[in-house]
């Protein structure tokens, strides 16, 4: 086997390179394979739908298989839309002469309108291929037709539809949840125990992208999983790096602004960010001794062992919760301003978090009272953050700090927990893995404003940053140089 994977695709095409053999052939590239193509169909569709289907010859679709597979080794092979028997009987028969290592089956039965595409001959001959392949990746309408069961409506029936495929198969089925109701979006493997670990189930956990850029997702998935394992990796070792891909490409789908229907998502998004940098890497150079101060200073330090007074703490808290008004303020501006559905409802969930710990704060720690008068470092951190409401790119890097300040502090100080320390909930909400979470999310949508900003812009979102940074060190100072003048 190569180091480098080689991967056919046998599919048909989309002229507007979002879905079938393009999609698969960038999904092969940016995961480092190396694609190759045999064509089932012409397709004329765009984002909108499909206009008309030429198929060639049966004859042709074999002598393309034969060619590829005389001169070529290959590591994997990734089927997508087959749209007869025949053409079903062609690949099946070129599948048992060349038992290529790795074959991945994305069964393209049903429409997203949710009409059937096959005929039933065409549908028992897909049927009869799932015990053909390695991997079979159906949507759950493509899974229901598969085991002649009503299609799931909740997490626990799509899993028992997968696991009565893989039994009537032998063949590993991944289900994607992408079709159910709800925030979440996991997917499973569900095979033998020997692949997929203890249970025979390997889920993943994942958040729903609010995009409709999702034209090709299924084939670039399939794609994906046929690349990762043929480049040696283990079936759920292939799904979390597929799955971790495949949620960057929706993050960033509505950048590349391709067709005026459901478009593309943004398969190349690694690389992009990769030529230009990590701009938040980049930031935390820059900001390193900055960060290093607020992890060195007296209240996070007496915060950590327990040792802060209480005195200084309740007034932290209090120009906290002041400071979380505005921040909710300046989230919610954050949101108006956001170029996808997924960064609008990322930072207006926030802003309602914002919102809500403020909340917390009073009825946890300040007894009711009213929220206190802005200190100075409160009130020119606050003004800072309206400052930076010019732009989107800019604002959003303002915000960056807030997380990832109190991400890795939570991290850091998490050692220091316990039933009796007397700050244990402070610890807790910022050591919490949601938040933790949040945090890696702001970061990928900010790196993604600063890839699509202008060099002017990045140097306001740079400065932004810093600033946001050194006023973060002078809130966590004020508490005790407000102490320090009352004695």
């Amino acid at each position: 086997m190569s180091d480098i994977p080689r991967v056919l695709s046998i599919a048909g095409t989309d002229p507007t390179g979002g879905a079938g053999i393009q999609a698969d052939l960038k999904t092969i590239g940016a995961l480092g394979g190396y694609g190759m193509a045999v064509v089932t169909a012409l397709v004329a569709q765009n984002t909108r739908g499909v206009r008309d289907v030429h198929v060639p010859p049966v004859d042709f679709l074999a002598a393309q298989l034969d060619a590829v597979s005389d001169d070529v080794e290959i590591d994997a092979v990734k089927i997508g839309m087959l749209q007869d028997a025949a053409i079903i009987g062609v690949v099946r028969t070129w599948l048992a002469c060349v038992r290529p290592p790795v074959v991945v089956l994305d069964p393209v039965m049903v429409a997203t309108s949710g009409d059937r595409l096959l005929d039933a001959a065409a549908e028992d001959a897909l049927r009869a291929l799932c015990a053909d392949v390695d991997l079979v990746t159906p949507n759950l309408a493509e899974l229901a037709v598969l085991t002649g069961r009503p299609l799931a409506a909740t997490w626990d029936e799509a899993l028992d539809a997968a696991r009565r495929l893989h039994e009537a198969t032998g063949t590993i089925v991944l289900l994607k949840g992408g079709h159910l109701d709800g925030a979440d979006c996991p997917d499973a493997l569900v095979g033998p125990d020997a692949l997929i670990g203890s249970g025979g189930v390997h889920e993943v956990v994942g958040a729903r992208v609010a995009t409709r850029s999702t034209h090709g997702t299924g084939c670039s998935l399939s794609s994906a999983m046929a690349t990762l394992r043929s480049g040696g990796a283990a079936w759920p070792d292939a799904l979390g790096r597929a799955k971790e891909w495949l949620t960057g490409a929706l993050e960033h789908a509505d950048r590349l602004r391709v067709g005026r229907g459901n478009g593309p998502i943004d398969h190349f998004h690694e690389s992009r960010s990769a030529a230009r940098g990590a701009w938040s890497d980049e930031m935390r150079d820059a900001a390193a001794d900055l960060r290093a101060d607020i992890e060195a200073c007296a209240f996070v330090r007496r915060l950590g062992d327990g040792s802060l007074d209480r005195q200084a703490f309740t007034w932290y808290l209090a120009q906290d919760a002041r400071y979380l008004g505005e921040y909710a303020r300046l989230l919610a501006r954050a949101s108006a301003l956001a170029p996808t559905p997924d960064e609008q409802a990322f930072w207006a969930r926030s802003a309602q978090s914002a919102v809500v710990e403020e909340q917390r704060l009073h009825d946890a720690h300040l007894d009711g009272r009213a929220p206190a008068e802005p200190a100075p470092a409160t009130l020119a951190y606050t003004n800072h953050l309206h400052a930076c409401g010019r732009s989107y790119g800019e604002l959003v890097a303002a915000l960056l700090p807030c997380f990832t300040v109190y991400a890795d502090l939570g991290a850091q100080l998490a050692a220091a927990r316990h039933d009796a320390h007397p700050y244990d909930d402070w610890l807790a909400a910022y050591g919490d893995p949601a938040f933790a979470e949040a945090s890696a999310h702001a970061v990928r949508i900010v790196d993604a404003a600063a890839c699509a900003a202008t060099a002017d812009e990045r140097s306001r979102m740079k400065a932004a940053l810093l600033r946001s940074t050194a006023h973060e060190l002078s809130f966590f100072e004020a508490p005790l140089e407000v102490d320090a003048a009352n004695v």
